[in-house]
């Protein structure tokens, strides 16, 4: 605390001591009159002082003690008509008009011809939009005698406020013509002038919104909800504006805001029910695709796509964000190419669809997506790295893929890569086939499928055939003890430690 401020509280509080002192509590002797008038011409010294100190510090542009030193002479003399008017410049100077607006009204109320405070009124009215009190201000400046200076402003903001009431008029003519960019051009003259007007502001966003302006109508909206205390229209409105947007999150903070004002208000919470289900099943879902629970993510947005079918962002919404969940799994595809319908140029649909035709093995279609995705976003290491992926894949699948000798994806666990071995060897052991050629391309096959087995069981081999090199590829893989020969068998169990011993019969 400063220690200017220090002071002020000791000696406003003494000031009021001493005025309720004077009033009530003093013993007043043989003269009680006498004694009282006494005690309080120290009290209109006090006044005086604080007056004074308020205005050196005013001059010093030091506002905030200055409005403490008028506080305390308002308080230490009620009807003090000089220290309301200084306590409104006060905080005209701080930007506190609607603080202002009462001070200046009870100035006039105490002194009827004090032009100044009525002239301040007036065009604090105007900047309100109440173009008929202002007027009666400037009137009333007019036949009270004034300064030259004072006559001349009084006498232009008076041809002003006649003109805002024409265009007033004109606008709502127009606007309920439905000629919206008119009404819009006419309540941007009367808002240069009339800043606090909410009424006007509120008229003027309705034109942004049949205009399709739709943030234009939310800085306006946004600037009415501040200059009127009790705005639940305001905070409705932009409510529901968020809603339509797909922005839920800010949809549910205006509608709250407007159940703070008036907790009964039935359009807002009727709104209110809806935004906050609807952002409880999007945020519950987000949290399940974090920790990988992509079905149940999923099964959340469909909830969502079910509690708000109306709005189409937020369909949008939820297919893509299913897309991404499935991105990992084949059925993705489908639900990403509806997704794209609205929105060709979504890069992030785009890569999720690309990965889900990686997945179905779609290598060619990945890779159209990844360079479509990488148009519109260059320089994204993801995209970059994807188009690489697809491009080795592709190639790789032209060749030998282990994955498909077993029938198995590429995202197999190994449990799942031993069954699916045991099963094709079993179907296919030269011993199962009599007739040479059926016995020749049985051999060939049983090769692949058990070479199948070692690479995609092998971690080392594994990733080595994921990037692209085929470790069974004598051109590739110098050195290798397994290069794909059948005189490489000899004494191999294809089977492992499994049930199965098959005898070798190779002719």
């Amino acid at each position: 605390m400063s220690t200017k401020s220090a002071h002020f509280r000791v000696t406003h509080a003494l000031t009021l001591w001493a005025v309720l002192y004077c009033s009530v509590l003093q013993p007043w002797g043989r003269d009680p009159m006498w004694g009282r008038l006494n005690c309080l011409l120290k009290c209109g010294q006090d006044v005086d002082n604080h007056m004074e100190m308020g205005k050196k510090l005013l001059a010093a542009g030091q506002l905030a003690d200055a409005l403490s030193h008028f506080h305390a002479a308002v308080d230490g003399d009620p009807k003090n008509y000089m220290a309301y008017y200084r306590r409104a410049t006060v905080f005209l100077a701080m930007g506190k008009s609607k603080s202002a607006l009462p001070d200046l009204s009870r100035v006039i109320e105490l002194k009827p011809d004090f032009t100044s405070a009525r002239l301040q009124r007036g065009n604090l009215l105007l900047k309100q939009g109440k173009l008929d009190e202002a007027e009666s201000d400037y009137k009333k400046v007019l036949k009270s005698s004034p300064t030259e200076k004072e006559e001349k402003e009084a006498s232009g903001q008076l041809t002003k406020s006649d003109e805002l009431q024409r265009l007033l008029a004109q606008s709502r003519r127009s606007f309920q013509k439905k000629d919206y960019v008119t009404a819009a051009a006419e309540l941007d003259a009367i808002i240069d002038t009339c800043v606090w007007d909410a009424a006007s502001r509120e008229m003027r966003a309705e034109c942004w919104i049949e205009l399709g302006e739709v943030g234009k109508a939310i800085g306006d909206l946004k600037a009415a909800s501040k200059l009127r205390n009790d705005n639940t229209q305001a905070f409705y409105k932009l409510s529901t504006i968020y809603y339509n947007l797909g922005d839920h999150e800010m949809s549910l903070n205006e509608v709250r805001e407007c159940l703070k004002l008036d907790p009964d208000h039935k359009q807002c919470y009727s709104h209110y029910k809806q935004v906050k289900k609807l952002n409880k099943q999007i945020q519950s879902a987000e949290e399940l695709i974090q920790e990988q629970r992509f079905e149940e993510a999923v099964s959340k947005y469909e909830a969502v796509m079910k509690t708000e079918p109306n709005v189409h962002l937020f369909s949008l919404l939820a297919k893509a964000r299913i897309c991404h969940a499935l991105s990992q799994a084949s059925r993705a595809i489908s639900v990403c190419s509806e997704a794209l319908e609205s929105n060709p140029e979504n890069v992030d649909l785009l890569k999720d669809r690309a990965e889900a035709y990686i997945q179905d093995e779609q290598y060619e279609e990945a890779l159209n997506d990844y360079e479509t995705a990488s148009k519109h976003s260059e320089g994204d290491r993801q995209i970059k790295e994807g188009l690489e992926k697809a491009q080795r894949l592709l190639k790789q699948s032209r060749k030998r893929d282990y994955y498909k000798i077993l029938g198995v994806k590429r995202t197999a666990q190994k449990k799942e890569i031993i069954k699916a071995y045991r099963k094709l060897a079993q179907q296919w052991h030269p011993d199962n086939f009599q007739d040479p050629v059926e016995k020749k391309k049985a051999e060939k096959k049983f090769i692949d499928i058990a070479q199948a087995k070692e690479v995609l069981t092998d971690p080392e081999m594994r990733t080595k055939f994921d990037h692209g090199e085929d470790p069974m590829d004598p051109e590739s893989q110098q050195g290798h003890s397994f290069h794909g020969g059948s005189q490489h068998f000899q004494g191999f169990n294809p089977f492992g430690s499994g049930p199965f011993n098959f005898k070798f019969n190779f002719n």
